[in-house]
């Protein structure tokens, strides 16, 4: 597919590939209805959505979740997100730069204050199409590896997927005598923009929510959705909010590890409560759903769980109006690794078969 770049403006882990929900929406989507997606993840539904034409709709408990996602719903070019890169450096930077062996070890001092006065920036307005576009392009490029050529990220040697604790992070670059570089961040922004925003494709109404699938009663959404499309988080997998600390900093977080779920997430105390849960989903999806609604899920596990992802997934459609009419298997997913081996360490939570579940609204 052409015109896809801006789908990886921000790498996010536990993605599906964009292929996948292009095929379902192009197989049962109806003319004049919508896509629903109540676990959007980064939007590769609301994307794909986009690439066909089909107006979509999105929602996320995470808030860098959702940030990456609007940004796939808007258009802009790399000339605007220049421009309001340029205002940004403007503002006036009134909360303090953080400080302590972490921050200092990460970021160049010069690049800590650029992104500090960006931060604030977009914390006090973010609302054209290209402050929305330069805010996920800034979370992209947040934290990643060096480069051997001109730099592609902002940060000391880091994952890209995922933010280092700090403590481990220290350790690492002090045994490796690593220290960060001095960041052009007009060059970086407005090479990245180009890269991503290339051959966009036209835009479809998309919304994107920050919320609680489990009560979608309470938002403002078309009703009659006719297609459901998603990936629920896997069973066990708890480290989101710890895991983006450093990109929920930037949104206007604290400058410090938090851990804990976020509002609006699925228990992970049990398997019976996980179900149960994504129960509640299925049945708040149902409430805004069209007669006769297809719903695609596609559901894996992480090694550290003993539950069966394809028995889990079967239990939480159970006492639900949805009717599962085909479950197969998805492979493995490879990209569950969280690329952990960039940072010298190896993630326990490696992936399981993921299966596809097809059901219908009765």
């Amino acid at each position: 597919m052409n015109g896809t770049s801006l789908n990886a403006i921000c790498p996010y882990f536990t993605m599906f590939p964009l292929d996948f929900p292009v095929k379902v929406i192009e197989r049962h989507a109806k003319k004049g209805s919508w896509v629903l997606d109540p676990f959007c993840g980064r939007g590769t539904t609301n994307f794909a959505a986009r690439i066909l034409g089909i107006p979509s709709v999105g929602v996320d408990c995470s808030p860098i979740a959702v940030a990456i996602a609007k940004a796939k719903t808007v258009r802009s070019t790399v000339d605007a997100v220049v421009n309001a890169l340029n205002e940004c450096l403007e503002f006036d930077l009134t909360e303090p730069i953080p400080r302590g062996s972490f921050w200092k070890r990460a970021y160049h001092p010069k690049t800590l204050e650029s992104l500090c006065r960006i931060r604030a920036a977009l914390i006090n307005d973010c609302t054209t199409s290209a402050q929305v576009t330069l805010r996920a392009l800034l979370l992209g490029a947040l934290h990643g590896p060096l480069t051997k050529g001109v730099p592609s990220y902002f940060s000391n040697q880091c994952t890209r997927t995922f933010a280092p604790k700090p403590k481990y992070a220290v350790k690492f670059w002090k045994a490796r005598s690593l220290h960060p570089q001095r960041i052009d961040i007009r060059d970086l922004v407005q090479r990245n923009a180009r890269r991503y925003l290339e051959g966009q494709p036209r835009l479809a109404p998309g919304l994107i929510h920050l919320a609680d699938s489990k009560a979608l009663d309470r938002l403002s959404l078309p009703r009659g959705i006719n297609l459901v499309i998603t990936s629920p988080p896997y069973y066990g997998m708890r480290t989101y909010r710890p895991d983006q600390w450093l990109r929920n900093w930037f949104l206007g977080g604290p400058n410090k590890v938090e851990y804990g779920q976020p509002d609006g997430s699925l228990s992970h105390k049990s398997d019976n409560d996980f179900a149960r849960e994504l129960g509640d989903v299925w049945r708040s999806v149902s409430s805004v759903c069209a007669q006769n609604a297809r719903l695609v899920c596609r559901f894996g596990g992480i090694r550290n769980r003993s539950a069966e992802p394809h028995d889990l997934i079967k239990r939480s459609f159970k006492d639900t109006d949805w009717k599962i009419t085909t479950m197969r298997n998805a492979g493995s997913a490879t990209r569950g690794k969280r690329q952990a081996y960039q940072f010298g360490g190896r993630s326990s939570d490696s992936p399981r078969e993921e299966y596809d579940v097809y059901a219908k609204l009765m």
